[in-house]
């Protein structure tokens, strides 16, 4: 016989879906907001702020944040205990969960700011690491949070500001993964890259689908790039003025026009 504890019900009406991130955000008991995921043997629940989980470690909003708290305390040689790093772990998959569950849902800004705590949690985690074995650990992941940050803020951008805006978010993110090929002696293999040829995709899917040039930022790193000052003058006066703002608000809206167009 079915108890108050058994989750039978539940299950039964929300079947899982083998390669889907299956998530729905509802209302608890006390009108709170929290995250559900459907997984292939129950349910995960999350808090939608702060840890997922809703625990505050050791007073703190995140661990993340405690560690920085132990750094301030203990000053720039402290390294992570063996129980920190296991700690860290936890609040990376945690993390991990609700970012997956955020872009399911199409709440792309707040699957860049969990995206935004991985990654700085991973720069932290990077200085303060016991040992590189545990940091490589952690480092072969960025690339995958990265592309998630920002194919989130890309897409929250083409909603907020229009198809300009998102495709100056994936150049500045393509920025950030050469940086970080760059940094680990790997530029030679940026070009192929998956992720990379992913991003470029989709900046040049929403350039034809809303029927965008190059933006003026595109069009100012050519000209520094073939050493036109002159010309890169030019563009930066156009940027600063109200007209160009005055376009971007136009770009926005043949962004509207032509999404009703193609949709």
């Amino acid at each position: 016989m079915a108890t108050p504890r058994d989750i039978d019900t539940l299950l039964k009406h929300w079947d899982f879906q083998p390669g889907e991130a299956n998530a729905r955000l509802i209302k608890a008991k006390n009108g709170r907001d929290v995250l559900q995921m459907r997984i292939d043997m129950g349910v995960l629940q999350m808090e939608t702020a702060f840890r997922p989980d809703g625990l505050r470690p050791h007073g703190a909003e995140t661990y993340f944040d405690y560690l920085v708290g132990e750094v301030i305390r203990e000053g720039e040689s402290f390294r992570l205990s063996k129980e920190q790093c296991a700690e860290a772990d936890r609040e990376f998959v945690q993390f991990y969960h609700r970012r997956i569950c955020w872009l399911s849902l199409r709440e792309y800004r707040r699957a860049a700011k969990d995206a935004d705590h991985s990654l700085s949690f991973m720069d932290f985690v990077r200085e303060h690491s016991p040992d590189d074995e545990w940091t490589l650990s952690h480092e072969q992941y960025r690339p995958f949070v990265l592309f998630h940050r920002v194919q989130a803020a890309a897409l929250a951008a083409l909603e907020e500001q229009g198809a300009e805006s998102a495709i100056g978010e994936i150049n500045r993110g393509l920025e950030g993964f050469r940086a970080l090929f760059a940094r680990y002696d790997a530029a030679d293999h940026y070009a192929d890259d998956e992720l990379v040829r992913r991003l470029e995709e989709m900046r040049e899917g929403v350039r034809q689908r809303y029927e965008v040039g190059r933006t003026l930022d595109e069009q100012l790193a050519a000209a520094v790039q073939a050493e036109n000052y002159e010309l890169a003058a030019k563009i930066r006066d156009r940027m600063r003025s109200p007209v160009a703002a005055q376009d971007t608000a136009d770009g926005s809206r043949q962004s509207d026009a032509a999404e009703e167009r193609h949709g």
